[in-house]
């Protein structure tokens, strides 16, 4: 939200931030709630989200947003740099 807000208000910010950090963040963020959401409905502290389910949404999310939003829209770009962030992402989030 905080790099959304600076770049409506026109504030300053580092190209590698306003250009990447958005796709790195995103399946950590995206997993991160979904692990909340099923943790509040399941209970137990132990759970965790299994590796074939990381990979699925990290997939999804790449196929979605590099592929098919890209054919739809002039303002989005095709970015292989992107999918590489979203796979970096969801190794970190799974790490963690």
């Amino acid at each position: 939200m905080t790099i959304y807000l600076a770049q409506q208000l026109k504030l300053p910010i580092p190209n590698w931030i306003n250009f990447y950090i958005n796709d790195f963040l995103c399946m950590p963020i995206i997993l991160s709630l979904c692990l909340a959401v099923l943790r509040i409905i399941k209970k137990p502290e132990t759970l965790y989200v299994p590796l074939i389910i990381v990979l699925a949404l990290t997939t999804y999310f790449a196929i979605c947003f590099e592929w098919l939003v890209t054919q739809i829209s002039t303002r989005d770009t095709r970015d292989i740099s992107d999918t590489i962030l979203y796979c970096l992402g969801a190794i970190l989030f799974f790490n963690f």
